[in-house]
């Protein structure tokens, strides 16, 4: 089973956004699902809107990197893009808590988001 995910990767300062979700233990970077025939970037701006109650100018996106990690006997793919942003980043109804996470936090996340972060590591971009 293939669960295909777009991500928004926000790095400020050496760390890097993440959002924890009602009900769940784990922060992710922000992103979701992709609906029906959506592409990356349609998937991003709405899921950006619906995480963290800001618009994403799609005309800025930059895809960052492809990763895959298997889960629970199946495979997350997690395609990610850099964007600017309009607005006020704040939890909206279906998260929890945003929090900005360096690498030292890297085992708070899955393991398809730990593999961008080794990248932002190595890119210099995550402390």
């Amino acid at each position: 089973m293939l669960i295909d995910t777009v991500a928004w990767v926000r790095t400020e300062g050496g760390r890097v956004l993440c959002a924890r979700p009602r009900g769940k233990g784990v922060f992710y970077v922000p992103g979701g699902k992709r609906e029906g025939a959506e592409s990356d970037l349609e998937t991003l701006v709405r899921e950006i809107r619906e995480e963290l109650d800001v618009v994403l100018d799609p005309g800025t996106a930059a895809h960052t990197g492809t990763y895959e990690a298997g889960v629970d006997g199946g495979l997350v793919r997690m395609a990610c893009y850099t964007a600017e942003y309009r607005g006020e980043l704040m939890p909206s109804s279906e998260i929890e808590e945003i929090a900005w996470f360096g690498y030292a936090d890297r085992p708070l996340v899955p393991p398809v988001d730990q593999l961008l972060f080794d990248d932002l590591r190595d890119a210099g971009l995550l402390v």
